[in-house]
């Protein structure tokens, strides 16, 4: 019998390889090794496709990993990732809009990037100090972030931030956020030691909420864009994020108001201004995310420093579980 032809010979050669290249790929995402290589304009890695949760069909979960964006299936959290080559210090995303703080370089400070849904840069700000938070508004139009300008711990009595916000539609730069008027009691409130940081956006462009610290008292303040004022609301409340119903703050608390003694995970009815302890005991140091009206998202970091984020219910109840692992700075990608 005749052997193969040339013709039948490349075909075959053909599928196999690209069978092996399907293969390969699959076994390097789902081992989660290193990102891919950038394009030759820099562009990090196109996101995979995969299923979404029930109820949310294609959601996904912005995290970072090992400091590099990622993206994971929400029905899967635990599973397969898609790492790119974008580097972050804190990320989050909302509206189509990524916000990402660039670690701090050997020569170079840290810097803004707000990024598209292709994960191109819109924007670029440079910074001073070291990273530490980071908000988008739900439509992608404010872009917020704080960072370290002296010491390295909210627990330390020397620590300074600096807080601004962007708007990424009218190119408005707000530097710092010490700029604005705080009203502690329907009075200016004045004091050379006043800090702010962890800023989380309301749904109309020009309400946010963030923390005000003077004189050892950490407030909750909210914060008007237009009028370009602050006015407290509620002390011993730190990295506040405002639930998608607009309803509740997830933030953590000092135990007996001393962040020496470390933060519990706590709730805020904003109507009522009650507060729910959630089953969180460990101390939180993180700004948490919703993952829906009644789930809340956190970091906490392991012995060894690797981070994972967990989450819990945020009417108290349940008990922790750990969502995302190897990872921080969750975001909730609809679809």
């Amino acid at each position: 019998m005749n052997g193969p032809t040339r013709r039948v010979k490349i075909l075959i050669t053909v599928i196999a390889t690209v069978l092996l290249t399907a293969l390969a790929t699959t076994a390097v995402v789902r081992a989660r090794q290193s990102p891919t290589a950038a394009s030759p304009g820099g562009s990090p890695a196109a996101a995979t496709t995969e299923p979404g949760a029930p109820g949310r069909p294609g959601a996904r979960l912005q995290v970072l990993s090992n400091g590099l964006l990622s993206m994971v299936s929400l029905a899967d959290p635990s599973g397969p990732r898609t790492v790119t080559t974008q580097h972050c210090e804190r990320a989050y995303t909302a509206g189509g809009t990524t916000a990402c703080l660039t670690p701090v370089g050997a020569l170079s400070g840290p810097r803004l990037l707000v990024l598209d849904e292709d994960q191109r840069t819109r924007r670029s700000v440079a910074l001073t100090g070291l990273p530490n938070r980071t908000r988008v508004s739900a439509d992608g139009r404010l872009v917020a972030w704080t960072v370290f300008v002296g010491g390295d711990s909210y627990a330390g009595g020397g620590f300074s931030t600096r807080s601004g916000i962007l708007d990424t539609r009218s190119g408005e730069l707000i530097s710092s956020l010490e700029e604005f008027k705080v009203l502690r009691q329907g009075r200016h409130y004045r004091a050379a030691d006043i800090n702010i940081w962890g800023i989380t956006f309301g749904s109309d462009d020009n309400r946010f909420y963030a923390t005000v610290s003077s004189r050892g008292v950490r407030s909750l303040v909210e914060g008007d864009l237009a009028a370009r004022t602050l006015r407290t609301l509620a002390d011993n409340v730190e990295c506040p994020s405002l639930s998608p119903d607009g309803s509740k703050i997830a933030f953590k608390q000092a135990v007996e108001a001393d962040p020496a003694k470390g933060w519990r995970l706590t709730v805020l009815d904003l109507a009522t201004l009650r507060r729910t302890e959630s089953a969180e005991t460990r101390t939180v140091d993180d700004q948490a995310a919703w993952l829906d009206d009644s789930t809340l998202m956190y970091a906490l970091q392991r012995a060894d420093g690797t981070n994972d984020v967990w989450s819990v219910p945020a009417n108290g109840t349940g008990k922790p579980k750990i969502l995302v692992p190897g990872a921080n700075s969750p975001a909730l990608l609809p679809r």
